[in-house]
């Protein structure tokens, strides 16, 4: 049998670069986004942005041809890279989950999920039935389309919430932790809700589509919480008997990776996975009191290289041009408006009926209202099975990238009228080692 083919010269030329200048381009745009007070994530989707066809592209098309070629074979690679950042950048995230706050407070996450869902949910179905013909795609259905922009409208971004609380020092607050469970709830019903509307534009959809969905869904827990929670601290135990923290980095990844292989096979997004994963991983390494200190190197890897490079990489497809048109411009900053009081709504009246302060919800509402790079693979999807465009595609990606852009804003106004609990601060102490330093200036040192 003949060996596989390795990667060629050319191809991987291309790749270097393409890896070399979206990381310099991310970590100085992130910097000088932390210096006007905005989380780094915000310059680092911006980096995107800057060599794809917005810009560079229509500055200079030939190099942009040159370096970002549209091959599958080329621009898959430097995906590849990106996808693997966003599922470490995920179970990461799992890693610093309180899950005895979020059994405490998990009907408060429920809620809030759930309101934050609906609302946007059913005001993105009734604008796609009322959307203009020309947005839709092809021979599409009315209804098709309508029900997948109620989903692109109702999705919250998991990893850009982490990220940007991340970034805020707002991980170990209540009100971060909170964001982060009812993003959960939103993320699971949200790919449920994915499944179903892309088997509606290619075969059909079934009841058994829906039924199966749901006990793969509930089988990923049962199994998360039976088996590889116990087997993972067996494994985390041996690992312990080195001087290094190598063995445990590795033994982690492997956790993270697998998880998210496992859940991609189901159907469901790989990052539902990895946060299953992280989350193991941070349980079980809470119960033996394990030092966290060890996986120190694998945050400050996956916060400073693998993330970065993926919201850059998510942005080499936004293309702002698409919009110069009368209707795609009006369509664009309708969905924003859509989304954003759907999103923004739900989740602040359910934080409310939840019998938080207004300050909580208002921060609540700002967290869940950012879309990201979830919503950008919903439109992806969206792309693949027909039911996008170009034009409605960049519609679907500028709503997530502005949403992003709020999220901060918003919890820096509201943070400050909600005072730390001792709790709060104990949980910051024991992920000290974990998170490293904080940085002296920039939105974290004020969020905190």
């Amino acid at each position: 049998m003949a060996p596989p083919p390795s990667i060629g010269a050319h191809a991987l030329l291309v790749l270097l670069l393409q890896v070399g200048l979206l990381l310099c381009a991310a970590l100085l745009l992130g910097r000088l986004a932390n210096r006007l007070g905005m989380p780094a994530v915000v310059g680092e989707l911006c980096a995107g942005v800057l060599f794809g066809p917005t810009v560079l592209g229509h500055l200079a098309p030939h190099l942009t041809a040159w370096l970002f070629p549209r091959t599958a074979a080329q621009f898959n690679l430097l995906d590849a890279i990106g996808q693997l950042g966003v599922v470490l950048l995920v179970g990461v995230t799992g890693m610093e989950v309180d899950l005895g706050l979020v059994r405490r407070k998990g009907t408060v996450a429920l809620r809030v999920g759930l309101a934050g869902l609906v609302i946007p949910l059913a005001a993105g179905v009734a604008a796609g039935a009322v959307a203009p013909r020309s947005l839709l795609s092809g021979s599409t259905d009315r209804a098709t389309f309508a029900l997948f922009v109620g989903v692109a409208m109702c999705v919250s971004a998991l990893p850009v919430i982490a990220k940007t609380l991340s970034d805020m020092n707002l991980l170990h607050r209540d009100i971060g932790q909170l964001t982060i469970a009812a993003g959960v709830v939103d993320d699971v019903i949200g790919w449920l809700l994915l499944s179903v509307v892309s088997a509606m534009a290619t075969v059909g959809v079934r009841a058994g589509t829906v039924a199966s969905s749901l006990g793969l869904l509930a089988l990923a827990v049962l199994v998360t919480a039976t088996v590889a929670r116990p087997l993972v601290r067996r494994v985390l135990a041996r690992c312990r008997r080195s001087s290094g923290s190598g063995p445990t980095i590795a033994a982690t990844v492997c956790v993270i990776v697998l998880s998210a292989a496992a859940t991609q096979a189901m159907g469901f997004e790989a990052a539902f996975g990895a946060f299953l994963g992280g989350l193991v991983v941070g349980s079980v390494n809470r119960v033996e009191s394990a030092d966290l200190a060890r996986l120190a190197p694998l945050r400050t890897m996956v916060v400073s290289v693998f993330a970065p490079l993926f919201f850059a990489t998510a942005g080499l497809r936004v293309d702002l041009t698409a919009l110069s048109g009368t209707v795609p411009l009006l369509a664009a900053v309708s969905a924003v408006l859509i989304a954003v009081a759907g999103k923004f709504a739900g989740a602040y009246l359910g934080a409310l009926s939840s019998r938080l302060t207004k300050w909580e919800a208002l921060a609540l509402a700002g967290g869940m209202n950012a879309r990201g790079v979830i919503q950008i693979v919903v439109a992806a999807v969206g792309l693949r099975v027909g039911v996008l465009d170009t034009t409605t595609y960049t519609v679907v990606i500028l709503v997530a990238i502005t949403t992003s852009l709020m999220a901060p804003p918003i919890l820096r106004c509201a943070m400050p009228h909600i005072s730390p609990t001792e709790e709060e601060r104990e949980r910051q102490r024991a992920w000290a080692v974990f998170r490293g330093p904080r940085p002296s200036a920039g939105s974290g040192s004020k969020a905190a």
